[in-house]
């Protein structure tokens, strides 16, 4: 597909997945009305072609030799404002308890931002983690999916230690936790590598 594109602009590219991703959030948002649960389905498919339209921009950028320090900043800026999108749906609809929504939205981007903090500073770029940009797409991807499914059998909420939660709130639950636990670990990892390069000067 990317060689097919060639002659596209990668920007462009970038705005579609963007615009997609905004309109996943939207139909996340709706599908919490009675009635529109199926739009969970619709709101799973965003995903995966927002998701795709993300990784085609920088390969056909690359392949038509017009990868760039400002292609890179704006892809980086578009990743953000598609995980507010997608992610906030689901935060600010009737799936989710609204302090976990929040919890879930401080966690992603605090993950991303200590990565990219890390290569600002000059230390190497760090995607490592528990949970990074792929593993988010294929969470938001599946657990709309399972929410649905489970509806459908009567066991879209079940309860945990006297909370009642659904499907889509066990997800955010873990971009919460695990999202600020690898927030931690790369902002642990960046300090022992600027250590190292203190002792070594």
């Amino acid at each position: 597909m990317a060689k097919r594109l060639i002659n596209v602009n990668p920007n462009l590219i970038s705005w579609i997945g963007l615009i997609i991703a905004l309109l996943c959030g939207v139909i996340f948002y709706f599908s919490g009305f009675e009635g529109k649960e199926y739009l969970l389905i619709a709101g799973a498919v965003s995903v995966i072609v927002s998701g795709y339209f993300d990784a085609l921009d920088g390969k056909v950028a690359k392949l038509a030799g017009k990868a760039s320090r400002k292609g890179d900043y704006l892809d980086h800026v578009f990743d953000r404002y598609a995980d507010v999108f997608m992610i906030g749906g689901v935060a600010v609809s009737a799936w989710c308890d609204p302090y976990l929504g929040m919890a879930a939205l401080v966690g992603v981007l605090l993950t991303s931002y200590m990565g990219t903090q890390a290569q600002a500073i000059g230390a190497p770029r760090l995607y490592a983690g528990l949970l990074g940009r792929a593993d988010r797409v294929v969470l938001s991807t599946l657990f709309p999916i399972i929410q649905f499914v489970m509806m459908q059998f009567g066991l879209g909420s079940f309860g945990i230690a006297g909370f009642e939660l659904n499907w889509l709130e066990i997800m955010m639950l873990w971009f919460a936790v695990v999202g600020n636990l690898t927030a931690i670990q790369r902002a642990i990892i960046t300090w022992r590598n600027l250590c190292g390069e203190d002792r070594k000067s």
